[in-house]
Protein backbone atom coordinates (compact mmCIF):
# COMPACT_ATOMS: atom_id res chain seq x y z
CA UNK A 1 0.00 0.00 0.00
CA UNK A 2 1.08 3.79 -0.65
CA UNK A 3 0.92 6.33 2.27
CA UNK A 4 1.71 10.03 1.14
CA UNK A 5 2.42 12.63 3.99
CA UNK A 6 3.75 16.23 3.50
CA UNK A 7 5.30 18.74 5.65
CA UNK A 8 6.85 22.18 6.16
CA UNK A 9 9.95 22.63 8.54
CA UNK A 10 10.93 26.50 8.67
CA UNK A 11 14.66 26.33 7.74
CA UNK A 12 16.45 26.59 4.03
CA UNK A 13 16.31 23.59 2.23
CA UNK A 14 20.44 23.07 2.54
CA UNK A 15 19.85 22.95 6.27
CA UNK A 16 16.96 20.34 6.03
CA UNK A 17 18.54 18.49 3.41
CA UNK A 18 21.50 17.95 6.09
CA UNK A 19 19.81 17.08 8.91
CA UNK A 20 16.92 15.25 7.02
CA UNK A 21 19.76 12.64 5.64
CA UNK A 22 21.48 12.28 9.02
CA UNK A 23 19.58 9.47 10.66
CA UNK A 24 21.74 9.27 13.65
CA UNK A 25 20.25 12.94 14.53
CA UNK A 26 16.81 12.22 13.39
CA UNK A 27 15.85 8.82 15.22
CA UNK A 28 15.57 9.86 18.65
CA UNK A 29 12.26 12.67 16.66
CA UNK A 30 10.70 9.56 15.64
CA UNK A 31 8.13 8.19 17.94
CA UNK A 32 9.16 4.72 19.09
CA UNK A 33 12.18 4.33 17.49
CA UNK A 34 15.09 3.44 18.61
CA UNK A 35 18.81 2.93 16.68
CA UNK A 36 21.26 0.75 18.19
CA UNK A 37 24.05 0.49 15.18
CA UNK A 38 25.04 2.35 11.77
CA UNK A 39 27.49 1.17 9.79
CA UNK A 40 28.04 3.46 6.49
CA UNK A 41 24.32 4.13 4.97
CA UNK A 42 22.95 0.80 6.81
CA UNK A 43 20.97 1.28 10.18
CA UNK A 44 19.62 -0.85 12.66
CA UNK A 45 16.97 -0.57 15.07
CA UNK A 46 13.32 -1.40 16.51
CA UNK A 47 10.50 0.56 16.30
CA UNK A 48 7.50 0.46 18.00
CA UNK A 49 3.20 1.47 16.74
CA UNK A 50 0.31 1.16 18.22
CA UNK A 51 -2.61 0.92 15.45
CA UNK A 52 -5.65 1.30 17.03
CA UNK A 53 -5.75 -1.25 20.25
CA UNK A 54 -3.13 -3.25 18.77
CA UNK A 55 0.69 -2.42 19.91
CA UNK A 56 3.43 -4.05 18.24
CA UNK A 57 7.56 -3.91 18.19
CA UNK A 58 9.71 -4.36 14.80
CA UNK A 59 13.82 -4.86 14.75
CA UNK A 60 14.80 -4.80 12.12
CA UNK A 61 17.33 -2.60 9.04
CA UNK A 62 17.34 0.18 7.04
CA UNK A 63 19.47 1.56 3.96
CA UNK A 64 19.60 4.40 1.81
CA UNK A 65 18.90 3.44 -1.60
CA UNK A 66 19.45 6.65 -2.75
CA UNK A 67 20.60 10.23 -1.59
CA UNK A 68 20.77 12.84 -4.26
CA UNK A 69 21.91 16.19 -2.97
CA UNK A 70 21.33 17.93 -6.21
CA UNK A 71 17.61 16.56 -6.50
CA UNK A 72 17.23 16.44 -2.80
CA UNK A 73 15.46 13.18 -2.42
CA UNK A 74 16.64 10.35 -0.65
CA UNK A 75 15.25 6.82 -0.92
CA UNK A 76 15.56 4.80 2.10
CA UNK A 77 13.93 0.75 2.33
CA UNK A 78 13.74 -0.45 5.50
CA UNK A 79 12.84 -4.46 6.50
CA UNK A 80 11.78 -5.55 10.31
CA UNK A 81 9.96 -8.46 12.03
CA UNK A 82 8.11 -7.88 14.83
CA UNK A 83 10.20 -9.26 17.91
CA UNK A 84 6.82 -11.04 19.34
CA UNK A 85 4.85 -12.42 16.57
CA UNK A 86 4.95 -13.54 13.32
CA UNK A 87 4.27 -9.94 11.67
CA UNK A 88 6.70 -8.28 9.07
CA UNK A 89 6.98 -4.67 7.93
CA UNK A 90 8.87 -4.20 4.33
CA UNK A 91 8.95 -0.31 3.51
CA UNK A 92 10.38 1.76 0.89
CA UNK A 93 10.43 5.57 1.96
CA UNK A 94 10.69 8.04 -0.72
CA UNK A 95 11.43 12.15 0.99
CA UNK A 96 11.90 15.25 -2.28
CA UNK A 97 12.28 18.28 -0.72
CA UNK A 98 11.75 21.66 -1.98
CA UNK A 99 11.83 25.30 -1.41
CA UNK A 100 9.06 27.61 0.49
CA UNK A 101 10.35 30.66 0.61
CA UNK A 102 12.25 30.86 3.81
CA UNK A 103 11.46 27.22 4.85
CA UNK A 104 11.30 23.84 3.18
CA UNK A 105 8.35 21.19 1.83
CA UNK A 106 8.92 18.28 2.25
CA UNK A 107 6.63 15.13 0.64
CA UNK A 108 7.19 11.43 1.79
CA UNK A 109 6.15 8.51 -0.29
CA UNK A 110 5.80 5.26 1.71
CA UNK A 111 5.64 2.12 -0.07
CA UNK A 112 4.20 -0.15 2.99
CA UNK A 113 3.77 -4.13 2.63
CA UNK A 114 2.87 -5.45 6.14
CA UNK A 115 1.44 -8.82 7.60
CA UNK A 116 0.61 -9.90 11.01
CA UNK A 117 -1.76 -8.52 13.55
CA UNK A 118 -1.33 -4.99 12.67
CA UNK A 119 -1.73 -6.04 8.67
CA UNK A 120 -5.86 -6.22 9.73
CA UNK A 121 -6.35 -2.78 9.80
CA UNK A 122 -7.64 -1.03 6.35
CA UNK A 123 -5.53 1.63 4.25
CA UNK A 124 -7.32 4.33 6.10
CA UNK A 125 -6.50 3.15 9.42
CA UNK A 126 -2.63 2.45 8.50
CA UNK A 127 -2.70 6.59 6.59
CA UNK A 128 -4.33 8.03 9.55
CA UNK A 129 -1.31 6.12 12.11
CA UNK A 130 1.55 6.99 9.37
CA UNK A 131 -0.13 10.75 9.72
CA UNK A 132 0.13 10.98 13.19
CA UNK A 133 3.36 9.53 13.66
CA UNK A 134 4.64 12.19 11.09
CA UNK A 135 3.30 15.13 12.78
CA UNK A 136 4.74 13.90 16.12
CA UNK A 137 8.13 13.38 14.37
CA UNK A 138 8.18 16.83 12.53
CA UNK A 139 7.01 18.57 16.22
CA UNK A 140 9.85 16.94 17.81
CA UNK A 141 12.25 17.76 14.92
CA UNK A 142 11.22 21.65 15.25
CA UNK A 143 11.87 21.57 19.47
CA UNK A 144 14.87 20.10 19.12
CA UNK A 145 17.44 19.21 16.73
CA UNK A 146 16.20 22.18 14.16
CA UNK A 147 15.88 24.71 17.04
CA UNK A 148 19.55 25.52 16.99
CA UNK A 149 19.82 25.29 12.74
CA UNK A 150 17.44 28.47 12.61
CA UNK A 151 19.46 31.58 12.68
CA UNK A 152 18.09 34.11 15.53
CA UNK A 153 16.55 37.75 14.18
CA UNK A 154 18.40 40.54 13.95
CA UNK A 155 18.08 43.21 16.51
Amino acid sequence: MELRDEFSVDVPIDTAWEVLTDVERLAPCMPGATLEAVEGDDFSGTIKVKVGPVSAEYKGKATFLERDPIARRAVLRAEGRETRGQGSANATITAELVPDGTATRVSVSTDLAISGRVAQFGRGVLADVSTKIIGQFVASLESTVLAGSAEAPSA
